[in-house]
């Protein structure tokens, strides 16, 4: 009952947001100053074709109708048409929004995999050479550019060992299309089609380890602060006394009480990312969203850039849920101290 209580609360403060931001949203896109229908057309727009684009887009009506329209809009997952593509904006962002999240996904998988163990490792070597190493590295991934990385990757990779593809999704002739889920590894495996599966993998490995980087470096960093306060909690020294393995005592005792900081910032860099690909998308002409809104920002693209920004306040509203969630699960102070509060 306490931890429903706690997905409840949860769940009602997570709507209030989705409310917030789509005030926040409409408001920046129609209150600040300028029209966009004649920036959108630009300066040798005539004013007929300016006063067309205002009614096709419902800015001759009252704010408050307008906003109540696109409300309405959203509640029935129609976001208008974009002026980019002459395509209602929803199927824009159905068929880039799946190639997003395949990379998002593999560069979150990419950081969970090799920050969690380089921080347990500097954790356990604490001021010897493996943390230094590993503190080195969180620096240089901190530093580096994600386009800068992009671009060496690119280069490295693809035109000095020539190992791997440098831009797409999937070579055009290889003749798959991800047209189950959007998700070229999910569903390669669906079709048992394992020679797409390694193609695709093969295509996602450089944009996906340009993204991680710094993801990388700072779960390492973060999970070896959260292990080295552990360590000096008395229960660790008693398990220590009583002659508990090593390996018990660091990953039983000492890594689940540190994860929640961790698992915290993953979730974080897992729903940012869904909007702040584009670097990378673009250095690697993958067909993603985040590619799609700055194609359609660059154009004032009205209905596009909105319906791109709520998409992703959506996402990162659902993500931010789900490891409150997690997190509560893990560590159930946490949920307590909530209901105190």
């Amino acid at each position: 009952m306490e931890f429903l209580l706690f997905l409840i609360r949860r769940v009602l403060w997570s709507l209030l947001v989705l409310v917030g931001l789509s005030v926040v949203i409409f408001t920046i896109a129609r209150v600040i100053p300028g029209d966009p229908a004649r920036m959108a057309l630009g300066p040798t727009a005539t004013q007929e074709q300016v006063v067309e684009l205002q009614n096709n887009l419902g800015l001759d009506r009252p704010i408050i109708e307008q906003y109540g329209l696109f409300v309405v809009g959203l509640l029935r997952g129609d976001l208008g048409r974009s002026l980019l593509t002459e395509r209602a904006v929803n199927e824009d962002i159905r068929e880039t929004f799946a190639a997003t999240f395949e990379l998002v996904l593999s560069t979150i998988t990419l950081a969970f995999i090799v920050g969690l163990p380089l921080g347990i490792i500097a954790a356990r070597w604490k001021d010897r050479w493996p943390d230094n190493l590993v503190r080195l590295f969180a620096i240089f991934s901190a530093v580096t550019p994600s386009f800068f990385l992009a671009l060496l990757l690119q280069i490295l990779a693809g035109y000095v060992l020539h190992i791997l593809p440098t831009t797409g999704r999937m070579p055009h002739d290889f003749g798959f299309t991800p047209d189950i889920s959007g998700l070229v590894l999910l569903d390669s495996i669906l079709k048992l089609r394992f020679d797409a599966f390694l193609e695709g993998l093969r295509y996602l490995l450089l944009p996906s380890i340009a993204l991680a980087a710094a993801t990388m470096g700072q779960m390492a960093r973060i999970t070896r602060s959260a292990m080295i306060d552990i360590s000096s909690q008395d229960y660790i020294e008693a398990s220590r006394a009583f002659g508990v393995p090593e390996t018990v005592r660091v990953l039983k005792y000492m890594l689940r009480p540190s994860f929640v900081a961790p698992l915290t910032i993953l979730g974080l860099e897992f729903a940012s990312l869904i909007g702040n690909a584009f670097v990378v998308e673009l250095v690697f002409s993958w067909p993603g969203m985040a590619a799609y809104g700055i194609r359609t920002i660059l154009q004032k693209d009205l209905n596009a850039v909105m319906g791109v920004v709520m998409v992703s306040g959506v996402f990162f509203v659902i993500v931010n849920l789900v490891i409150d969630v997690l997190v509560g699960f893990v560590d159930p102070r946490i949920r307590i101290r909530g209901r105190r509060t």
